[in-house]
């Protein structure tokens, strides 16, 4: 089985209460790990897309990593734009925990089934988001080839911020996406009244999951 939740927000060493967003995230953590133990096997993948901890550099990090660590199943991470302690790759997967992996402009095959991806950005006109938009679409097209050349039966991509924008109209992210065929797009990024914009269902034979924890209520989501 293949589950999905992002933006997990854990505290990374610092006094993070994530209650200050809402009542709804009163110790979110304990009810995501709650219903992680009660459904997840070992043999199972959960792909985490982004905004896992508030730290700012990896030591801190570790921690909530090996929180996640701790729990069934096998990661997969991608990194989101509060994931501000993500710098180097090497680096990182040298310190992460065995049941983790990470992707980052590269694709990970297991069971027959490839997973890639790459965070994503705001589309609009301002410069500055344009730039790093630009970037993101490069590195999305980076983990997509490696993920070709992986073959595998199935293809799921990752990306933090929403492929399609508010209107559910197509981007050049969403576009690029689409010319390699994905059978799954898992995204997070959205939040509180923001949620309402997001797409889950099927567009073009894809099929889009937003999982950002608290759309999902704090539970998992099984990506069939």
């Amino acid at each position: 089985m293949i589950y999905a939740i992002g933006d997990l927000h854990l505290p990374g060493g610092m006094e993070k209460p994530m209650d200050v967003f809402g009542k709804h995230w009163e110790d979110h953590f304990s009810r995501i790990r709650e219903d992680w133990t009660a459904r997840v096997r070992e043999t199972d993948v959960v792909l985490i897309p982004g905004d896992i901890s508030w730290a700012m550099n990896l030591a801190p990090a570790l921690e909530d990593l090996r929180s996640i660590d701790s729990l069934p199943g096998r990661k997969i991470l991608l990194r989101g734009n509060h994931d501000y302690w993500w710098n180097s790759i090497g680096r990182l997967r040298e310190a992460l925990p065995p049941t983790i992996r990470a992707v980052q402009n590269d694709a990970l095959e297991t069971d027959g089934t490839v997973f890639c991806g790459s965070r994503g950005w705001t589309w609009d006109d301002i410069p500055e988001n344009r730039r790093i938009y630009e970037r993101e679409l490069l590195r999305m097209e980076l983990s997509l080839k490696k993920a070709k050349t992986l073959g595998g039966e199935r293809l799921v991509v990752m990306t933090h911020f929403p492929p399609l924008n508010e209107a559910h109209e197509d981007t050049p992210m969403s576009e690029l996406i689409a010319s390699y065929a994905p059978s799954d797009v898992v995204y997070g990024h959205l939040h509180g009244a923001s949620l309402k914009n997001a797409f889950n269902g099927e567009r073009a034979g894809i099929r889009y999951h937003c999982v950002s924890c608290d759309g999902l209520g704090f539970r998992l989501k099984e990506i069939p």
